[in-house]
């Protein structure tokens, strides 16, 4: 049975390691909202592994980090977060 911690910590591995996207290094904590969503969608969009659009996996990976981050997230990222969803859509002509 694996430990605690490796249960615990699962998510992260999944950020790191996405078998969808290959991110940038820290994209997650950068200030600049306009920044990860360009980022996320260059990423999505390079990316042969992932299994919808590139659109739906950008958006997807940005909602698992923040959702998995939780209470971890200072209230200043996660308005930048936020903010990257509505940049996200305004990229993909979505909002």
């Amino acid at each position: 049975m694996p430990s605690h911690k490796s249960q615990k910590y699962w998510s992260g591995e999944v950020a790191k390691h996405s078998n969808a996207l290959d991110l940038d290094e820290d994209v997650f904590t950068w200030s600049d909202p306009r920044r990860i969503a360009r980022s996320l969608r260059s990423s999505a969009e390079r990316s042969e592994r992932r299994k919808g659009t590139s659109y739906q996996s950008a958006m997807s990976m940005l909602n698992f980090y923040i959702n998995r981050a939780g209470r971890n997230l200072s209230g200043t990222q996660k308005k930048v977060l936020a903010r990257a969803k509505d940049e996200l859509r305004t990229l993909y002509g979505r909002g």
